[in-house]
């Protein structure tokens, strides 16, 4: 009945492609099997198993019945006035006393009173599974076989979710490397070998464009589970891309010498980092930079040439804000506002520039400040230092 050099063959295939243990899928054709001999073959109500040799191809049906007495069955149903049962909702579901004692319908193909098993096992015991063979079958009609496919493909699912929460499951946040699937609808499909991963059109950065069988690189940043399956969420235009890309390119960063304090991005244009040394004796900037920029260079050549501005975190507004607005430099600062956690108003600051600085200082369509903004979680004013005219304002929201 069973070709086992092609069963053999598919279940190494599925065990290397997919991840699934070939335990699971002799697993997955057993349970496919009773459920199909208990459609051609079985009655309502039956528990059916099978036990499938791989070595000699040959199947075993048996029938379970589960060992019950008075105390576990629920009384018998009312009748109407032809005699029949009155049906009733959930009748199959079991339902607990007062005392929590699961109380089930006895149904002679599930169930077996113990007085009657004892005949077969002297030392049977309540809520023990008692196995009957039953009749050997191999002529399964179109629908069973049909049934037993619809089992395997299920069982397949099942498997392969679990086999990608196994590995992706733990690396959210981590940088994925795949090749470039298709684009549909503007979502990015990303082939990572035993699933495929999705980057909305939010989450690439702008102008970007890939071909498909493209190698591309973007950060993990969720992995849900869904009733269709495991869907892993991928991401480049997010700030934590940014700073992973450092990460894996700054030993400083892996090993905790230099933290990343804050970061604010606008993917594909600019992006501000800001970077702190728990070693007062390393240069957290200089760790970022890398010798003759070579560190930051490839972060933007990744990027697309995204443009990066690393500062160093202060704890000091006015200090951290003046280099927030760099390249730009800062003739002084001037704090309207502190920051208030009660009411989680933030800080409003005035930055005053020289006017060959006003450009610089403002950015692009007011890039710059609006950055700053993001950055430091202040409210920021840019004036000048000639005529004292407000130039450009921006808060933390980047309006």
């Amino acid at each position: 009945m069973f070709d086992l050099k092609v069963i053999n063959s598919v279940l190494q295939e599925m065990e290397e492609d997919r991840g699934i243990p070939r335990e699971r899928m002799i697993d997955a054709i057993e349970q496919s099997l009773a459920t199909a001999y208990k459609k051609e073959f079985g009655k309502r109500g039956q528990i059916v198993t099978c036990e499938f040799d791989m070595d000699s191809g040959t199947t075993v049906f048996n029938q379970i019945k589960i060992v019950v007495d008075e105390s576990m069955l629920k009384p018998e149903p009312e009748l109407n006035e032809d005699g029949e049962p009155i049906a009733v909702e959930d009748e199959d579901e079991a339902e607990e006393d007062e005392n929590g004692i699961k109380k089930v319908r006895f149904d002679e193909e599930k169930h077996i009173m113990i007085d009657t098993a004892k005949m077969i096992k002297k030392d049977v015991e309540l809520g023990e599974e008692l196995v009957f063979p039953l009749e050997a079958k191999d002529d399964f009609g179109r629908i069973a076989a049909q049934t037993a496919k619809q089992v395997i493909m299920q069982k397949i699912r099942e498997a392969e979710k679990e086999s990608a929460l196994a590995e992706f499951g733990q690396k959210a946040g981590d940088i994925i490397v795949g090749h470039v699937q298709r684009f549909e609808r503007g979502n990015l499909y990303v082939d990572l070998g035993r699933v495929t991963a999705i980057m909305p059109y939010e989450e690439q950065i702008p102008g970007e464009r890939f071909k498909p069988g493209e190698r591309i690189r973007a950060i993990l940043l969720a992995v849900e589970e869904t009733p269709r399956g495991i869907f892993l969420k991928l991401s480049r235009s997010h700030p934590d891309f940014l700073v992973a890309l450092f990460t894996t390119e700054a030993p400083e960063l892996q090993t905790g010498a230099v933290e990343v304090k804050a970061v604010a991005r606008e993917a594909g244009a600019r992006s501000k980092i800001a970077v702190s040394a728990v070693d007062e004796h390393i240069d957290p900037v200089g760790s970022l930079v890398g010798q003759r920029g070579v560190r930051v260079s490839t972060v933007m050549s990744e990027l697309g040439g995204e443009k990066i501005d690393i500062i160093e975190w202060s704890p000091e507004p006015i200090e951290f804000l003046e280099d927030a607005l760099s390249p730009a430099q800062v003739l002084e600062i001037r704090i309207e506002s502190e920051p208030d956690e009660e009411t989680e108003e933030r800080g409003h600051a005035i930055a005053e520039v020289a006017s060959d600085q006003q450009s610089l200082a403002i950015g692009r369509g007011g890039q710059n400040v609006r950055l700053a903004a993001k950055l430091t979680g202040w409210k920021i004013d840019i004036v000048s230092a000639n005529t004292g005219e407000d130039l450009a304002e921006a808060d933390a929201d980047g309006h």
